[in-house]
């Protein structure tokens, strides 16, 4: 008997310190722990003022992977690069460049269909770039697509009309339908 009170007692005593917790400022409904109020100071007595706090942050997770990964497939290591940008796109699953980067690195080891699953959310992720398109139809050139690597060259040709890599891309194509080789 004794033990049911002692159990109603502490509930009511945590119930009535709960209820007098309150936060202040809360326009939004959303608590913000990490961002300190004005003329908080640090545990070294300084002022909160200037500090970057989690928001002001531009360091993603996946920064180092995707550079690794670009350094890789720059160096014509796309295995290595397609498992360093795989690896970005778990650290960071909305980075739009590391999905375009993985459909790239998957097009050159002829993983078709894994760098269609991955333009696809790299689409979503970034829009209708240049950078997209270019590589969309570079991927096609690669499959033998030849009209589907074109139009894909000219949308992004139409947003970047400067682009040497475009440019490059377009003349690829050219040549490739003069010169068919076959094995």
């Amino acid at each position: 008997m004794i033990r049911p009170k002692r159990l109603a007692v502490a509930t009511s005593l945590l119930l009535i310190f709960l209820a007098g917790c309150q936060t202040k400022d809360i326009a939004d409904g959303v608590v913000r722990t990490n961002e300190p109020a004005k003329g908080d100071y640090t545990a070294f007595g300084d002022a909160f003022d200037g500090l970057k706090t989690v928001s002001d942050v531009d360091y993603y997770a996946s920064d180092q992977a995707v550079t690794e990964a670009k350094t890789q497939f720059r160096s014509e290591n796309y295995g290595n690069a397609g498992a360093l940008f795989y690896k970005a796109t778990r650290l960071a699953p909305n980075d739009g460049v590391a999905w375009l980067g993985l459909a790239a690195s998957c097009d050159r080891i002829r993983r078709f269909d894994l760098s269609d699953m991955a333009y696809t959310r790299a689409y979503k992720l970034l829009g209708a770039t240049p950078e997209y398109y270019n590589n969309v139809g570079y991927s096609y050139l690669l499959r033998g697509k030849l009209q589907q690597a074109r139009t894909n060259f000219l949308k992004a040709y139409e947003l970047a009309p400067n682009d040497p890599t475009v440019a490059n891309n377009l003349k690829l194509l050219s040549s490739s339908v003069r010169n068919i080789e076959r094995s």
